[in-house]
């Protein structure tokens, strides 16, 4: 890209699927926006191997707690997130990721704005049984 060029980015929909329309440039941290007192989620990529979610999270806001069969990895795009492993609490900030192991209890809590980026993969875990400590 040359100096002074601008990034044309096109009209962001979704295509019959749910998805991200494909082929289309578009920034990360403007494929959702922030609803005050809600968290929002917008669908990426939906396959049967796993998924891709865009979410917001208004300041004061958190998704209880949860345990899914697959391993999740989180990347914050704007602002800072808590999210809490086993106990374990994570401070993550702009362009910092952490993977969420399967079958381990965790939650977000939003001291402040955030976006993320959910991506889950599907794979094998599915049919283990969890261990409980």
């Amino acid at each position: 890209m040359k100096s002074g060029e601008k990034l044309e980015i096109g009209r962001i929909g979704q295509d019959k699927n749910g998805e991200l329309e494909k082929g289309i440039t578009h920034i990360t941290a403007q494929l959702i926006e922030y609803i005050p007192n809600a968290v929002l989620s917008r669908t990426i990529l939906r396959k049967t191997t796993g998924n891709v979610t865009a979410m917001s999270f208004d300041a004061g806001e958190e998704i209880g707690e949860k345990s899914i069969p697959f391993d999740t990895y989180i990347q914050i795009i704007h602002g800072a997130a808590q999210v809490i492993i086993d106990d374990i609490k994570h401070r993550i900030s702009d362009g910092s990721g952490i993977v969420i192991p399967a079958h381990r209890i965790h939650w977000f809590n939003a001291t402040e704005r955030f976006k993320m980026i959910s991506t889950v993969i599907k794979s094998g875990y599915e049919n283990m049984t969890p261990i409980v400590c």
